[in-house]
């Protein structure tokens, strides 16, 4: 380990915590972000579903949901066992390594120390889709509590605290399957560190501000913020 990896990961960590924080500010330069416009587009479709019986696209909605979530949690599993496959080949990993131009050697030791980093990653991210899921699941149980139309049109206050529910739970969840693909996609500036700590620096640079643009720039937030005639 030199300084310039712990430099690197140094920058790593601010630029994490930075684009956390900037995302859950909800905007930038007076930009509403992409996850703060799918929140108000989550809270139109509890409210929608009041005005109808039959909820079944509503729960095919949320089966997605959850699908889409294990299926990431269990990418995150064998990304974990991967690390530990690379911790069982290191000597045969750092020949190959030793044949890249511009990589810094390191110890055995160095290597093993990025490795576990990198599986304790993946295990953030793991944990924050398994949490995700769980959440997924206890809002799929207050939606089918959500009352029918007649109870609605009673007492609609009553029924918009149980959508009021149903939302911030939805809400919740998003956010933390959202942190473990953020966790995903940063993993990829991170492999760069097995190269050196300046592409380690460059590439998370990259993606951060990659996922930036996707959140405040991009042509996906611009199709949710446009108000058709």
């Amino acid at each position: 380990m030199t300084i310039a990896d712990y430099i690197a990961l140094a920058v790593f960590a601010v630029l994490w915590s930075g684009y956390a924080w900037i995302v859950g500010r909800a905007r930038l330069f007076d930009r509403t972000s992409l996850t703060q416009a799918m929140t108000e587009h989550r809270r139109h479709w509890i409210y929608n579903s009041l005005g109808r019986d039959l909820k079944m696209i509503d729960t095919q909605i949320m089966a997605g949901l959850q699908n889409g979530t294990a299926f990431f949690a269990s990418a995150s599993m064998f990304a974990i066992g991967s690390c530990f496959a690379l911790l069982g080949a290191t000597d045969k990993i750092d020949a190959i390594f030793r044949d890249v131009p511009y990589a810094f050697h390191g110890s055995r030791e160095a290597f093993e120390l990025k490795v576990g980093g990198l599986a304790a990653l993946f295990g953030y991210a793991f944990f924050k889709f398994g949490w995700a899921y769980r959440l997924f699941n206890y809002c799929t149980i207050l939606f089918g509590g959500l009352p029918m139309v007649r109870e609605t049109e009673a007492d609609r206050l009553a029924a918009e605290v149980a959508a009021e529910q149903v939302i911030r739970m939805n809400v919740i969840a998003a956010k933390n399957f959202n942190a473990g693909l953020r966790a995903i996609f940063l993993s990829i500036g991170y492999l760069g560190w097995f190269v050196n700590a300046y592409v380690f620096m460059a590439v998370t640079l990259l993606v951060v501000v990659i996922l930036t643009r996707r959140q405040f720039f991009s042509d996906a937030r611009l199709a949710l913020m446009d108000r058709l005639p």
